[in-house]
């Protein structure tokens, strides 16, 4: 005997799975409104982006560095030379204390760590395809140091105007969700998670 399926079942049907659809929908929503960090100011929401992005523009900078070091042959660690830096970022910071100072050293150490990751990884992927010295490759005086040179100031400054509301714990994890969008995710995010291992500390 066949079964037919009268037009009354048919728009109960049509209708139960339209409201399942409603309900699906409504959920989703309130979980991704959930997930959002809430209690921050645009204001602060915009200075943490502005922090971030300046960030993945230095950590971009590591891959000039990478093809630079990679012609010459010049090792990815170079502690006499991060320490050179630091010594000159702490001396340049004349009206800051020896804390906000400390802080500047370890913000700044881990951009070098993050930036060692990326280099260390395109070094890794290079040598396995046998890559060749790059034909013209960033040069480290006329490319590099003075897109570094132009950051370093941008990012004391915004980092200065970011730390009051970092101290926030709706803040930080702003500032986590965000950086998965606006920094770099090479080393499957582990450089990412360096560069912004300092700020999600702060108390």
């Amino acid at each position: 005997m066949e079964i037919t399926m009268t037009p009354m079942k048919t728009n109960q049907i049509n209708s139960l799975l339209l409201l399942l659809w409603k309900v699906l929908a409504v959920s989703l929503l309130l979980s991704a409104c959930q997930s959002l960090p809430t209690g921050i100011a645009a204001a602060d929401q915009q200075k943490i982006d502005r922090l971030l992005t300046l960030m993945d523009q230095r950590l971009n900078v590591a891959v000039m560095v990478a093809q630079s070091k990679w012609n010459s042959g010049a090792p990815i660690n170079d502690p006499v030379r991060e320490q050179k830096i630091l010594d000159d970022l702490s001396a340049s910071l004349t009206s800051a204390s020896e804390d906000e100072k400390a802080f500047m050293r370890r913000f700044f150490q881990a951009q070098f760590d993050a930036g060692k990751l990326i280099q260390l990884d395109l070094h890794a992927q290079w040598r396995r395809e046998k890559r060749e010295r790059f034909i013209a490759p960033p040069d480290l005086a006329r490319d590099i140091r003075p897109e570094l040179d132009r950051l370093t100031p941008l990012l004391i400054d915004t980092l200065n105007q970011t730390l009051p509301s970092l101290k926030q714990a709706a803040a930080r994890h702003y500032l986590q969700q965000r950086s998965e969008v606006l920094l770099r995710g090479d080393v499957n995010g582990t450089a990412r998670r360096e560069a912004v291992r300092v700020l999600l500390e702060i108390r």
